[in-house]
């Protein structure tokens, strides 16, 4: 919680009691179901929550901005963005039925107004989006694929809309696919941890 503290310095009394009672419930809920790995599980606000919010170093977003979070797992970056900006909407699914009890939980004890969590496969989703987050689901191609037709045209924000995807390691690949259309922000130009050394936020 320092490191939220230290690098959001603007967030409410509220918005900090809502991040200080996440790592409660879901070590609650990994104590029944392997939400996140036990390994992981000892740097969860660097690793998952701060992890999730180098997005909003990206882009504030506006008030109204529609967002997908596509993949979710265990509402990873979709919970951490809904409690930073609560007057956006975000929907958050993922085919893994658990996983989703999982989310509509902390949801529902944290009072999250602005997210809606749907066990579903993307194709199965008639909606469109202006953003779509995930953390490393799938290959960015692949992704790519699953996302071109959810991206909402006219943009409102200071980024154009599409997608924002946290991954880290070699990106060679993905750069090459994407050529000039991807653009690569370093979470390390955001946070000190040596975790985030080689990790980025990747827009198209």
């Amino acid at each position: 919680m320092d490191n939220i503290r230290k690098y959001f310095p603007l967030l409410s009394s509220e918005q900090l009691d809502r991040f200080e009672r996440l790592m409660p419930l879901y070590e609650d809920w990994n104590s029944k179901i392997n939400v996140i790995s036990r390994k992981d599980f000892l740097h969860f606000y660097q690793r998952h929550v701060l992890h999730s919010m180098a997005i909003a170093k990206v882009v504030e977003f506006k008030n109204g901005t529609e967002i997908l979070d596509l993949g979710t797992g265990g509402g990873f970056p979709g919970i951490p963005l809904a409690i930073m900006f609560p007057q956006v909407q975000f929907t958050l699914i993922d085919g893994i039925a658990k996983k989703i009890k999982v989310v509509n939980d902390v949801v529902e004890k944290l009072e999250l107004k602005n997210i809606n969590a749907q066990q579903m496969r993307v194709e199965n989703l008639n909606a469109s989006f202006d953003f779509i987050v995930s953390r490393a689901v799938t290959d960015l191609p692949m992704f790519y694929h699953w996302s071109k037709n959810k991206i909402k045209k006219k943009n409102f924000n200071y980024i154009r809309n599409g997608v924002l995807y946290l991954k880290g390691g070699d990106l060679a690949e993905d750069v090459i696919f994407f050529g000039k259309k991807a653009r690569l922000y370093p979470i390390k130009n955001y946070f000190d941890e040596e975790f985030f050394e080689s990790k980025f936020v990747i827009h198209f």
